[in-house]
């Protein structure tokens, strides 16, 4: 059984009834800390009552602030951390919220939606005195911390092709809530691939150059070259694009990624790594703005790119 520590941490959380919260609430409690207040403007969160069900909730902002605010001013009872799994175009308000409020603050990714936001953001965290950190679980993996290991002992001056195909279907709702507002989630490349632009560049170096061949509201495929790879990329939400196998299987997700015609595979392992995310900051370590920004400027290109087409280096599923 996972014991409160005797001097726990407290936390807020913004963004209660969505999917990746659960995840955020099991590390907190794992971590032997407590959430001691949450925001979400849905109001079905039973799930509360399976972590923390002596929260506050709140269903809006201005009460939520108010609250934080008042337990500032209290004896021992400010908050520490606020985590925050709202709609991405949010993530940069409610950040602002946790450090006004004299919290640090533990943001899902994308921690932002354009560059300079991340830039902002640093002006506000001097001011303050308060840390951002941002969820980039994949660097925790155990497989990609491997691969990385490999990568970076091998050749200084080996360069890789890579295929990276990522596949998760999403149904008619998925475009009436914000993740179908590019707006709101900055598209399906920002939304369902930030994760990974971030894993390839943590190891393969920076962006030199990319193309865009789709830009579609459920699809985007391009290329880019990295310091050590050529990546082709395609992502989508549409079940159409599942490949035969996935099918045949019955399987509404399809995840590969190829390193020089070599499946890498790495499916397994994501149980705890929210809660390792959490450890991490803790124990003093965690990701912060400026290790996101490569990714947020790459995902900020894809979307304001103009798509070739089918035309250069394109991958294999683009039809």
């Amino acid at each position: 059984m996972i014991s409160i520590s005797d001097n726990p941490l407290k936390f807020a959380l913004i963004g209660a009834a969505g999917y990746i919260a659960p995840r955020h609430m099991k590390a907190i409690r794992e971590t032997g800390n407590i959430l001691v207040t949450a925001l979400d403007k849905y109001d079905g969160v039973g799930i509360i009552d399976s972590y923390f069900p002596d929260a506050d909730f709140f269903t809006e902002p201005e009460r939520f602030d108010r609250h934080l605010d008042k337990l500032r001013r209290g004896i021992n009872n400010k908050i520490d951390y606020v985590s925050i799994c709202s709609p991405n175009y949010l993530h940069d308000a409610h950040i602002r919220l946790a450090l006004r409020n004299q919290a640090h603050a533990i943001c899902e990714k994308p921690i932002v939606l354009n560059p300079w936001n991340v830039d902002a953001l640093n002006e506000i965290e001097h001011e303050t005195g308060k840390n951002i950190y941002t969820i980039l679980q994949l660097r925790l993996h155990p497989a990609i911390i491997a691969l990385k290991k490999k990568i970076d002992e091998g050749p200084e001056d080996k360069v890789y092709d890579i295929d990276l195909s990522y596949i998760t279907s999403r149904g008619k709702w998925y475009f009436i809530s914000w993740k179908g507002d590019i707006e709101k989630s900055g598209g399906v490349a920002t939304n369902i691939g930030v994760h990974f632009f971030d894993m390839l560049s943590w190891i393969f170096g920076d962006v030199e150059q990319q193309t865009v061949h789709v830009l579609e509201p459920a699809r985007a495929a391009g290329f880019m070259q990295l310091k050590k790879a050529r990546v082709r990329w395609f992502l989508s939400i549409d079940e159409n694009d599942l490949p035969e196998i996935a099918v045949q299987n019955g399987k509404r997700t399809y995840r590969c990624l190829s390193i020089s015609g070599e499946e890498f595979e790495f499916s397994d392992g994501f149980t705890d790594l929210h809660t390792n995310s959490y450890r991490d900051i803790l124990s003093g370590g965690g990701f912060r703005l400026n290790d996101a920004r490569n990714s947020i400027k790459t995902v900020y290109e894809i979307r304001n790119s103009k798509p070739v087409g089918i035309t250069g280096d394109y991958h294999p599923f683009v039809k």
